[in-house]
């Protein structure tokens, strides 16, 4: 692990959700989150479900508007803040800066599983000869059937959809990446794959926040937890609402 300065920097965020639906009732999810995470650092989110595990990973993602405090992504020699982003800033850090691994693939339907983790490999500055052969390669260690790689993930079972998944998030360049449950839906082998992309990418100086609920992977790859209960109220409700 690098002592270099922080890849993402939260100081004091807070989020609360406002449900119209029921009279506007507006529920605290997060208040005064505060940490950091360094190159080469895997840090885990922490705490029961519903506490705001999740809402802090789209917060960091630019899915979720922070209602106070600072989102600060490094990018080379600046640093973003993406609590004050425009759009097109965060659609542009996600290309290039921040990979992103979430419990559910969601996709253009009918491209093709190859085409899919190429096309994030490509976002990230590979050509296409690379960009394929990055795709092939992490289907392969995923062990995805060769036969599936041409069809569209919509047939897959949750674990085959997963490991795509897993293999278009890795496929990046990605100084930064968040994982959310990514051995949820994997078998023993291919939960010690992701453990070997993670500490592969750790090695090669990723800044890592994710929620890791499986013990075995957390005790292995994770270096530091955060624990989100320490940072105010927080409401299942919220959670389900949002």
């Amino acid at each position: 692990m690098t002592h270099e300065a922080p890849l993402i920097e939260v100081e004091g965020l807070a989020k609360s959700f406002t449900l119209h639906l029921q009279g506007g009732i507006v529920l605290p999810v997060l208040k005064g989150v505060t940490f950091t995470v360094r190159a080469g650092e895997c840090v885990a989110l922490g705490g029961p479900s519903g506490i705001g595990k999740s809402s802090i990973l789209k917060a960091v993602f630019g899915n979720y508007r922070a209602d106070q405090g600072r989102i600060l992504l490094r990018d080379g020699d600046s640093k973003i803040d993406l609590a004050e982003a425009e759009p097109r800033t965060v659609i542009e850090l996600r290309r290039r800066l921040v990979g992103y691994v979430s419990q559910f693939l969601r996709v253009i339907p009918r491209v093709a599983a190859r085409d899919i983790v190429a096309a994030a490999a490509r976002e990230s500055g590979a050509t296409y000869n690379e960009a394929l052969g990055t795709a092939e390669a992490l289907l392969k260690r995923l062990n995805l059937p060769e036969r599936l790689w041409s069809l569209p993930p919509s047939t897959f079972s949750g674990g085959e959809q997963q490991r795509v998944n897993i293999a278009r998030g890795f496929a990046g360049r990605h100084a930064i990446l968040l994982l959310d449950e990514p051995t949820a839906s994997l078998d023993a082998e291919n939960r010690a794959c992701v453990v070997k992309l993670i500490e592969e990418r750790k090695r090669a100086g990723t800044a890592i926040l994710g929620i890791f609920h499986d013990t075995t992977l957390r005790e292995v790859v994770v270096d530091r937890v955060v624990d989100v209960g320490e940072f105010g109220a927080s409401h299942k409700l919220a959670e389900e609402a949002a």
